[in-house]
This record gives structure tokens, C-alpha cells and sequence, in this order.
């Protein structure tokens, strides 16, 4: 039933595609030649009959950008992502096209207003299509049944966020496993391993999830067989899977697989150098902008205590190099050295007035936009932290030194996701390594984007009552 709904939600997807290719295009044509009669222009015809080419090639770089996939595994950046590509050859497609059949009195207007046109309906489509199955999903259809071969930590947290989110679409029939378990949250147990061929058919499982440990993994070859032999689909969810980054690249070295552990994109030439033109373009920008802002920050601070307005604190940046970070001061001036051993609180009576001020709303941060200039920093990415701290950290915290295999930025998906100031480090931690491995330009975009509607407030810092 799934594959059968599956290929019908592929149907429609690509018919709708086609429809949204021929309406792009139609109304591309009327937005630039609505003011004229048509005379000593090509006509509509030519761009419905250069249409009705574009609907194959279009159907088949959707094809290969992946866009025909389930929604249910992909996240809507992804799409956008791929949908924006998708649509740039496109246009490289036509232009080609034009030139090859000497073709010089189509509109190249037409073709840009078609490209965006294309791309917006494309990704209104998809996303309607998105929520209307997560609607279906949360009303029983559509829902695929799993069955959970093994029990450990892993597979008990897969199950809570299949529970915890309706929108995947999963029912989980039950698991399979040595001995049973006394726990409530657990789903049904159906027996040993050895049932498997049984359930297989007797409870129409259509997937099986492998969750085997260490103890039990020599059964691995048997229960893969098993499930191929009935012609049911299977995963691995391996126990070690906390070692393993959210998106695995594969290597290969002769003709054997080899998974590397923490695949960085921002490690390819093209995506940095991207990262650092935004960089250093919307950075420059923004001290144009924001010029008065700090001049008038910078009167507030000499006004609201001796010493200076900028304040230099030695941070650690990529690659484990050390660099200075610049703020507005918020505190008086600290003689003994506490600021670089002290964690701040909303509480901390180090701060003047003024000061309590520029932090609650982050104005004590724009200083960094030369950080950023100098290529100490980036807009984006892992907050930096004091040596001091690194140290401490880095012993009692897994995995927090792999923040420093990007330059730290003045605000990342930690900040926004409210895991800022007095907040738990293991959370920032999780939230900075999905976006190292996860990194894309439009995340970025995203990131900025919440950081001006909901980042710059800072609700750990409140206002002392002093």
C-alpha cells in the first residue's frame, strides 16, 4: 500500500511540476509584454511550443536533483536548495538552447522572470504538497509500518521521536530481542530473532529498522538475509550510531566502503570561499549601516563608567588559534583578571547599568563585525570561548573541540534556538554540530534571518534590581 501510494504522489508530483513549468512560463510572457501588441515580437505560441520542450528536461533535472524523493526523509532547506539548482541549469539549459538554434529574438526577459516564477511555484508546490501528507499522516494514512530488530539506548530513542513526531508517518509494530523488556515506554515485545521470517509476513511489516549490539551483532548477516529473502526493505541503526555524524560520507579505497566520521562542507574551496565573499560583503555593509548605533554605544559606555569603550578578551577560533574578540564593555574594568575565569550571570554585579543594557539586546556584540573583516570570525557559526573555559570543557563536554573546525561566528543555530548566555553547554554542543556537518549558504541565510526576529533579544540576560 505505501509503494502504491508512494508511486501516485510521484505521479501527481511530476504533473503538477509540468503545470507549474507551462503556467510560469505563460505568465512570464504576459508580465513583460503586457504593455505591447505583440508586433515584431515572437509570439506566444513559440513560448508554449518552447515549453512543451522544457517540460522533459525540467522533469528530468527535478529527477536528478533528488526532487521526486519521499518527503519524509528530507528537511525543506534541502528542497529549497535543490530546487534553486534544479532551476539554474535550467536557465543554462535554454540559454544554450537559444544560442545552438540561433534563436536571438526570444526575450531574455522572459527567461529570468520564467526562472524565478519557476522557482518560487516549485517550492510553494512542494511544500504544500509537504504539509497536506503531514495532514494525511496525522490522520492515520499513509502510515508505514516498522519493526525493530534489537533493543538498546538507540533503538528506545528512535522510538520516542517516531512517537514524539506524527509527521514522519511511522507506526513501529513492535521489536524483536532476547529477553523481554520491563519498560512501559517500550513497544510490544513479539519474541526472540529467530521469529523474524514469521513476523515478517504475519504483521505486514514494511520496513525493518536493525538495532543489534554489540553482543548480538553476529546475526547481522542472518537478519539482512531474512528480510531480502522476503522481499522487505531494511536500515541499520547501528549502536555506535552516537559516533557517527547526522550525514555520513562515504569513501571508498579498492572497492571497500569507508565511512568518514566527520565529512565537514565547508572543507570544499567553493563553499568557503562563498561563506567568506557573504562574509566580508554584509559585514562591511553592516558598519556602514549601523555607524551611528556605534557612535552612540560608544558614548554610553564612556558615559556610564571609566575605561575604555572597546573591550579586547582572548578567544579561541578555528583550528584552535587564539585571537582577540571585540565588544562594547559592559563591565567596569577588571583589575584581577576575573573576566577570564568567571562564567557571567543575568545576576552578575560587575556589569554597570549601560551595560546590562547592550547585552540584553546584543548591541555589545557588533563590535565583531571586524572580527569578522579580519577573518578571525564569521557571521555564522559556533559562539567562541574564552581558553579558560576550552580547557575545561573540553574534558567534561564529548565531542566540544570539533567547534573549531569552523571559524566561531557572532551568532549561530545554538543562539537561535535559545541556547545562549547562562544555558547548558551540551545543548549548544549538539546545535553547533548539526550545523558544521549540515552547513549550507541557505542555513545561513535562515540563521540570520531568525537572529534579526528572534536572536537579538537575549533572555538569559535579564535586568539586575540593583
Amino acid at each position: 500500500m505505501i509503494k502504491e501510494s508512494k508511486n501516485m504522489y510521484t505521479a501527481i508530483l511530476v504533473i503538477v511540476d509540468a503545470v507549474t513549468v507551462l503556467i510560469s512560463m505563460v505568465l512570464a510572457y504576459f508580465l513583460h509584454f503586457h504593455r505591447y501588441d505583440g508586433t515584431g515580437y515572437i509570439t506566444l505560441p513559440y513560448y508554449l511550443r518552447l515549453t512543451g520542450l522544457l517540460i522533459p528536461v525540467y522533469f528530468l533535472l527535478y529527477h536528478y536533483f533528488g526532487m521526486h524523493d519521499a518527503f519524509r526523509y528530507k528537511s525543506i532547506i534541502s528542497e529549497v536548495s535543490k530546487n534553486m539548482k534544479a532551476n539554474a541549469v535550467g536557465v543554462v539549459f535554454i540559454l544554450v538552447y537559444l544560442f545552438l538554434v540561433k534563436e536571438v529574438h526570444v526575450s531574455r526577459m522572459v527567461i529570468a522572470i520564467f526562472a524565478v516564477l519557476n522557482t518560487v511555484f516549485c517550492a510553494l508546490e512542494r511544500l504544500g504538497m509537504r504539509n497536506f501528507l503531514r495532514y494525511l499522516r496525522k490522520k492515520g494514512y499513509h502510515i508505514k509500518r516498522l519493526l525493530l530488530v534489537g533493543w538498546n539506548d538507540v533503538s528506545e530513542e528512535f522510538c520516542k521521536k517516531i512517537r514524539s513526531n506524527k509527521n514522519l508517518g511511522y507506526k513501529i509494530c513492535g521489536y524483536l530481542n532476547t529477553v523481554s523488556l520491563s519498560q512501559d515506554d517500550a513497544p510490544e515485545y513479539l519474541g526472540t530473532l529467530d521469529s523474524l521470517p514469521e513476523l515478517l509476513n504475519s504483521h505486514r511489516v514494511e520496513e525493518v529498522v536493525i538495532s543489534l549490539d554489540d553482543k548480538q551483532i553476529s546475526r547481522l548477516g542472518w537478519v539482512i538475509d531474512t528480510c531480502e529473502k522476503e522481499g522487505v526493505k531494511s536500515s541499520l541503526l547501528p549502536f555506535y550510531t552516537k559516533y557517527l555524524p547526522t550525514r555520513p560520507f562515504i569513501d571508498e579505497l579498492e572497492g571497500l566502503p569507508l565511512i568518514n566520521l566527520r565529512r565537514i562542507p565547508l572543507d570544499n574551496f567553493a563553499n568557503a570561499f562563498l561563506k567568506r565573499a557573504f562574509d566580508i560583503v554584509c559585514s562591511l555593509l553592516a558598519l556602514l549601516i549601523l555607524s551611528p548605533v556605534f557612535l552612540a554605544t560608544a558614548i554610553g559606555v564612556k558615559l556610564s563608567s571609566p575605561g575604555p569603550v572597546i573591550y579586547k578578551q582572548e578567544r579561541v577560533g578555528r583550528g584552535r588559534k587564539g585571537f582577540l574578540m571585540y565588544k562594547f564593555r559592559s563591565m567596569g574594568v577588571q583589575s584581577d583578571g576575573s573576566d577570564l575565569t568567571t562564567w557571567g550571570t543575568s545576576q552578575d554585579d560587575r556589569r554597570t547599568r549601560f551595560g546590562e543594557f547592550i547585552r540584553k539586546f546584543s548591541i555589545d556584540e557588533l563590535p565583531q563585525l571586524v572580527n569578522v573583516l579580519r577573518g578571525d570570525m564569521s557571521l555564522v557559526g559556533p559562539r567562541p570561548e574564552r581558553p579558560f573555559f576550552v580547557e575545561k570543557f573540553k574534558e567534561e563536554i564529548p565531542l566540544y573541540m570539533l567547534k573549531h573546525l569552523v571559524r566561531p561566528g557572532i551568532t549561530g543555530w545554538a543562539q537561535v534556538n535559545g541556547w545562549r548566555g547562562d544555558t547548558s553547554i551540551e545543548e549548544r554542543i549538539k546545535c553547533d554540530l548539526f550545523y558544521i556537518e549540515n552547513w549550507t549558504f541557505f542555513l545561513d541565510i535562515k540563521i540570520m534571518f531568525l537572529t534579526v526576529f528572534k536572536g537579538f533579544v537575549n533572555k538569559s540576560e535579564g535586568f539586575s534590581k540593583k
